[in-house]
């Protein structure tokens, strides 16, 4: 990631953003237009709806990546809301040598990363100003690749999918031990700045209706049209695609993929699998590329 020399205060700018729920009906989600693969409020999820209460229309715009600066030393942004996890997850944090910053909840982690970028952002997915997934979303769309572990309720399984969806790393269940979660920021650390499992240098590869450009990071499907992919969203399809027929267990996914040292479980392959094919097949529900071997894993198909 290009950065350079940072600078002031955030502007107090915003992007519109209509929740992906397609419309509102006096202020709620839309449950019968609500798209649950786009819609990122915590409280739009299927234990919440119909119907949910939608945040506000906008998120904080963020300053351009060559704008910030970063440190040396391996820099961790905790954000939560709770004091005692913030106290705690930063002392064992310093304990194993991280420089540490801790913010309250997402807006005052917006200011903090545009102060100084971090290495990794421990992010708590329920906080009342500016939630995690909210957070989440506004990095991915201004294209920032920091690493991102979730910190989530036990029962919060759709936000925790959704997470994953939107394109953090890793996540860890409250409550946690700290020496895990530990664990789990250096070992997202050391897979996020290993050699990338796409080669920048390698030839476009087409196959059937999908064409992929590791070179500009383009995907383009029937008829050239160009959909956006989330970085590991395009890593699970070039792997895919560069192994044609073959088929992978979700397990054999997770090593060549995501990494050895992944601590997640497997349900992290089935998210991508089924967000891949939302964005690549013409119909999701019958794909013709991305298909399921039942019991054993998935495998690219290319018609004959």
């Amino acid at each position: 990631m290009k950065r350079g020399a940072g600078s002031g205060k955030r502007k107090a700018e915003s992007v519109e953003w209509d929740g992906g729920c397609g419309k509102y009906r006096g202020g709620m989600c839309d449950p019968a237009t609500c798209n649950l693969a786009t819609c990122y409020p915590a409280t739009c999820n299927p234990a919440t709806l119909p119907p949910a209460t939608c945040p506000p229309a906008t998120l904080p715009a963020l300053l351009p990546k060559d704008k910030l600066i970063m440190t040396q030393r391996k820099r961790i942004l905790v954000v939560d809301d709770e004091p005692n996890i913030r106290e705690v997850v930063e002392l064992y944090l310093r304990r194993e040598g991280f420089e540490v910053e801790v913010t309250a909840d997402g807006e005052a982690a917006l200011v903090a990363i545009e102060r100084k970028i971090p290495d990794l952002i421990v992010l708590d997915l329920m906080m009342p100003i500016l939630g995690g997934l909210q957070l989440t979303r506004a990095l991915r769309q201004g294209d920032y690749d920091i690493p991102i572990i979730m910190l989530t309720a036990k029962g919060d399984e759709a936000d925790r999918i959704t997470g994953l969806e939107l394109g953090a790393d890793d996540y860890v269940t409250k409550p946690f031990s700290p020496k895990e979660l530990v664990a789990r920021v250096k070992a997202v650390l050391r897979r996020t700045s290993t050699k990338p499992l796409v080669d920048s240098q390698a030839q476009p590869i087409t196959r059937g209706e999908i064409t992929i450009n590791p070179t500009t990071h383009q995907v383009w499907v029937r008829d050239g049209q160009e959909i956006v992919l989330t970085a590991k969203e395009f890593d699970l399809l070039w792997f895919l695609m560069n192994h044609p027929g073959q088929v992978f267990s979700r397990d054999q996914l997770l090593d060549n993929v995501w990494g050895f040292d992944f601590f997640g479980d497997a349900s992290t392959v089935t998210v991508h699998i089924r967000r891949l094919r939302e964005k690549v097949e013409q119909n999701p529900t019958k794909p013709r590329h991305v298909l399921t071997v039942w019991g054993v894993g998935y495998k690219f198909a290319v018609d004959e």
